[in-house]
């Protein structure tokens, strides 16, 4: 009776382990297919062929336009993506900006401008990018 007990109770934890390694499995799929960000970066320009130009993370004093470069894949054409822009230093929200992704997979950018006459106070700020309210990518940059 003690073996068939033991054989029983084998059994069970490898079930277990198979249920738990085709959920796995299964979780990793889907995330391959779900909308990524795979690169991203600040930058003081972008070509008009989206790739960045002068990539840092701090701008000098003076400063009057940030980009946020990112490539994507995954993308639902026409998908809404929602650019939060934060100035850390006093925690003040500057902007929400929301744009449309044009293509399945490629990359391009956003930028925050000062108006003209003006440009961004030193400190520390951040720009996240979500979809339907989920973070995908956030990049924090500093102004001196």
């Amino acid at each position: 009776m003690a073996i068939k007990s033991k054989i029983v109770t084998v059994a069970s934890i490898l079930s277990i382990l198979l249920a738990v390694s085709l959920s796995v499995a299964y979780f990793y799929q889907q995330h391959k297919k779900a909308f990524r960000i795979v690169n991203s970066s600040m930058a003081a320009g972008v070509t008009d062929k989206f790739t960045p130009v002068n990539v840092t993370e701090v701008f000098p004093e003076k400063t009057r336009t940030v980009f946020c470069w990112f490539e994507w894949k995954n993308a639902k054409v026409g998908m809404e993506i929602v650019a939060k822009w934060e100035y850390l230093t006093d925690e003040i929200h500057i902007l929400d900006y929301a744009f449309k992704i044009p293509r399945k997979r490629g990359s391009g950018s956003v930028s925050l401008t000062m108006p003209e006459g003006k440009t961004l106070p030193s400190g520390d700020y951040e720009v996240s990018l979500n979809q339907s309210n989920r973070l995908c990518k956030r990049l924090q940059f500093k102004v001196e």
